[in-house]
This record gives C-alpha cells, sequence and structure tokens, in this order.
C-alpha cells in the first residue's frame, strides 16, 4: 500500500485541486448531488477557461468524493468561481453540518500553504436546492473570524404556486400583443436574438452580453435540454425574445431583450405570460434574474420594476469574503 493510499484511509478527509483526468467523477457527483446544477458540469464550465484560472476543488472521505467546490483564482485570492451566476459548495444528500464545518477547516489549511491571503465565496439561493444545503454557509462562519458579505445582488423570483398576480400595465401589454397578432415560437435563432439583444446591451449601458454569439451556440449545443430560446414574431420579423436555463426547479431567465416595435407591442408580456403560466408550471421556482450593478450596489430600477410587474419578488444571490 502506498502513501497516498494510507492518507486516503487514516484520514476522514482530503483535499485535491480538480484535474481534467477527473471529469466523469466530477460530473457524476454534480447530476446526483442535492444542489448542483448544469452551470457545474465541467462541460458548461471549461468554455471560458481561457479567462480564469481554474482552481476547483474535490474533497473526498475515506477515498470517496464527498463534495466540490467549484472556483478559480486570481493573484492570491480564491474565488467559488467568478465565471458562473452562483457558486458554493456541491453536496450529496449524506453530508452533515459537522463534516463541512471540518471540511473548511481543511480547505482554508489547503488555500493557507497554497499561498492564498483572501476567499470570496458565492453562495448559491436556496431556490436551486432540492433538499436544504447551507451547511456551506454555517462553516464558512464557524471557521472564520473575518467573514462579511460584499455582495448582495438582488433577482426577482415566482413561486408556482403562490403566484403574484401580474399588474395592469403587464395585462395592457398582453392585450396588445394579442390585438397585433404577435405569435411565440421555441427558436434555434439565436442568431437574431443576439442581433437585439447586442444593440440594446451596446445603446444603454455600452456593454456586450456576457456569452458571445458563438459561445452560447456552442453551450446550447452541449446543453440542449437545459437552454431554450423563445422568440416572438410579429408574422415572420423577430421582436424580441428570451433565452432561458432550465435547471431542476428553476426555470432562470438568463437573457432579456425586445426591439423597439417589440416593447410597443407588448412582446414580452405576451412572453412571460405564456412561459410563466402556461409553458413551465411544473418548475415550482422562475426566477427573472438579477437587477443590480457593483456586487447589488446599484439598483436598476426600471429592470426591476418590470420583473416585478409579472409578480417576482426578492431572491438575494449573496458574496462573502474572508481573510485566512
Amino acid at each position: 500500500m502506498d502513501k497516498e493510499e494510507i492518507t486516503a484511509i487514516d484520514m476522514p478527509f482530503e483535499v485535491r485541486r480538480y484535474s481534467a483526468e477527473c471529469k466523469n467523477d466530477w460530473n457524476q457527483f454534480v447530476a446526483n448531488s442535492k444542489n448542483g446544477t448544469f452551470l457545474f458540469n465541467r462541460d458548461y464550465m471549461d468554455y471560458h477557461s481561457d479567462r480564469f484560472k481554474d482552481h476547483s476543488l474535490m474533497i473526498y472521505r475515506k477515498g470517496k468524493l464527498y463534495a466540490l467546490l467549484p472556483a478559480n483564482e486570481r493573484e492570491y485570492v480564491f474565488y467559488s468561481h467568478q465565471g458562473l451566476t452562483y457558486g458554493g459548495m456541491i453536496l450529496n444528500v449524506k453530508a452533515t453540518a459537522l463534516d463541512i464545518v471540518n471540511v473548511f477547516a481543511l480547505i482554508n489549511n489547503y488555500l493557507k500553504l497554497q499561498g492564498f491571503q483572501k476567499v470570496v465565496y458565492k453562495a448559491m439561493p436556496w431556490i436551486y436546492h432540492r433538499c436544504p444545503a447551507q451547511e456551506d454557509l454555517y462553516a464558512i462562519f464557524r471557521n472564520t473570524n473575518s467573514l462579511r458579505i460584499v455582495g448582495r445582488n438582488i433577482s426577482s423570483t415566482i413561486i408556482q404556486s403562490n403566484k403574484i398576480k401580474f399588474i395592469e400595465s403587464r395585462k395592457s401589454g398582453i392585450r396588445k400583443a394579442v390585438a397585433n397578432h404577435v405569435s411565440i415560437r421555441k427558436s434555434e435563432d439565436l442568431e437574431s436574438f443576439w442581433k437585439i439583444l447586442d444593440t440594446n446591451l451596446k445603446n444603454k449601458y455600452g456593454v456586450a452580453p456576457v456569452h458571445t454569439l458563438e459561445e452560447i451556440q456552442l453551450l446550447q449545443y452541449r446543453f440542449p435540454q437545459n437552454i431554450k430560446l423563445y422568440l416572438v414574431y410579429k408574422e415572420d420579423k423577430v421582436l424580441g425574445g428570451s433565452l432561458l436555463y432550465l435547471a431542476k426547479q428553476v426555470v432562470h431567465t438568463q437573457y432579456i431583450s425586445a426591439s423597439l416595435e417589440g416593447k410597443e407591442l407588448g412582446a414580452l408580456d405576451l412572453l412571460f405570460d405564456y412561459i410563466i403560466n402556461q409553458e413551465y408550471t411544473n418548475y415550482p421556482y422562475f426566477d427573472f434574474g438579477q437587477s443590480t450593478e457593483e456586487m447589488g450596489h446599484v439598483l436598476n430600477e426600471s429592470l426591476i420594476f418590470q420583473k416585478e410587474g409579472f409578480g417576482g419578488r426578492a431572491m438575494c444571490y449573496d458574496i462573502y469574503e474572508y481573510d485566512l
């Protein structure tokens, strides 16, 4: 028996850095976890590996994979992955609070030995948990005296079993769209949607979409069951649409955009009435995504007004920081 095998048996937990040879084990664990989504699949995570230096961790208990921590490094800071909307530790149903407290103590020691000075930890909103999975938040609280919230981005979420009615301006938009014979189709025409999205973002904020057209086409090809595009048409003219990310129990609007004509004709009002109240009623949660900038310090009031008009209410995407 070699030294590595003795260590795995004698010590309850072991931290290892992810490597490509572990891809299948990683993906299988994510698929069977209580809080993993397709965003943590390596075929999704690694599409932007050129922009982030991966330093994901795999935690083993007596030689068997027990937890994952998707992460990247930048200078002397360890981030739970900057390239993902949400992050945190991926756990199986057997994970216990005491074990995860001990795991984070071990992780922090590992990070110190690697020369890291700080951890930025992006927590996962509870709507993505298939059963409670906040052992990590207790563990990071227990393992440091310097824990602080450095970001609190607000999203707007609908619980399908307890929906709030649309406000009158959204209902008016639906009536206008119906009167103008606007139609909705599931589509793969990402290029037409990206033209509208890119134009709107550049004109209003001076930025481009987070994903390039080529990147989102690649991701949709890799995850056809999780990434769906719905477009709104006036005859054959695209007025706007929304790109949805489907987790096991959450429908998330990754992108929403409409042309000027689409806005005037209530295209998005009709679209979200269809998606929320007809197409995806079997998903417990519908999440419109964040309406904040600069780690939550700037609220996009017009954007959140639109989402709240459909019945969305506050869901926080929190970011923590602590010193090692």
